[in-house]
């Protein structure tokens, strides 16, 4: 028995929920995984795992000897670079998961630095607005913005970046231009923002001084993807709160207005995530500190 990889296919496994996820992620057949974990088992004299026809759990052994491999497997990774003298340049696989505006706009432009820093690192970059499951989906880190509900995660913060309020010219011309907030109310056409998973939209929050307040209205249309958005509006479809590091070159070149420029919107305090248990993760680590350099002219941490 191979009982390196029996344990990372253990750990695999624990995190994914899955014993298909866990051989592809390791390129295994699953007929070699489950005779690696009955072999394990075996070994130890311990069921690890329960497995049903619909899913796989670990059992109360498999928890604490989960515990104890990824803190070996962490420490077998810095070990690995310390001694090919590459503590900063890792090798292996990363899964980053990140919004479509901040891919496209903020961390791939920025790639071909990534890559000349650390070419043994394998990036799998996955690009959407949907929120992913960071441990059943394999998936390293996360960056994301707003509330962070799990307190299971490690974050660190990366800056705060801001929405502005704006239209096309064109609509402008059509529909004519609000002057405050409550404007939208009344004749406008607006086009939203909604989370796929949920299908909520994204609430227009504008404060005025010490006074915050929601607008209510009716979106005429609404995307789930972030630059499907900014293209809408800049189609003129409607009026829209965008993400300003993605509107302000429009803004610049005046394909689009900012409307409400003394009422302050939203704002997002954006965080790399990433599970506890990879925390020591070499990958991981040097990929967080980039991360947070390319962030760092956004705005303050």
């Amino acid at each position: 028995m191979d009982r390196f990889m029996a344990l990372k296919l253990f750990v695999r496994i624990a995190d994914a929920g899955s014993f298909a996820k866990a051989a592809d992620h390791l390129d295994l057949p699953r007929s070699t995984a489950s005779k690696l974990i009955r072999d394990l088992e075996q070994h130890l004299g311990a069921k690890l795992i329960q497995r049903t026809t619909r899913t796989v759990s670990v059992t109360a052994e498999g928890a604490s000897y989960y515990e104890r491999a990824t803190r070996l497997l962490a420490e077998l990774d810095d070990m690995d670079s310390t001694i090919s003298n590459m503590p900063a340049k890792p090798v292996g696989r990363l899964r980053v998961d990140v919004g479509s505006v901040l891919a496209n706009l903020v961390i791939i432009p920025r790639l071909p630095e990534f890559r000349r820093l650390y070419p043994g690192i394998e990036l799998h970059l996955g690009v959407s607005d949907r929120r992913v499951a960071l441990i059943s989906e394999g998936v390293d880190c996360v960056i994301r913005g707003g509330d962070l509900p799990d307190t299971s995660l490690i974050s660190r913060r990366l800056c705060d970046i801001d929405f502005v309020t704006c239209a096309s010219p064109n609509y402008l011309q059509e529909y004519g231009t609000p002057r405050i907030p409550t404007d939208l109310e009344n004749g406008h056409v607006i086009a939203s923002y909604f989370f796929a998973q949920t299908g909520k939209t994204y609430p227009p929050v504008y404060q005025n001084g010490t006074d915050r307040f929601e607008v209510s209205f009716a979106s005429a249309m609404l995307f789930n993807d972030s630059i499907a958005h900014l293209n809408a509006v800049l189609a003129g479809v409607g009026i829209g709160q965008i993400l300003r590091i993605a509107a302000q070159p429009h803004l610049d070149h005046g394909s689009l207005v900012p409307l409400f420029e003394d009422f302050t919107g939203p704002r997002h305090e954006m965080h790399i995530v990433y599970p506890s248990s990879r925390h020591l993760n070499a990958r991981l680590r040097v990929f967080v500190d980039w991360i947070v350099e390319v962030f760092r002219r956004l705005g303050p941490a």
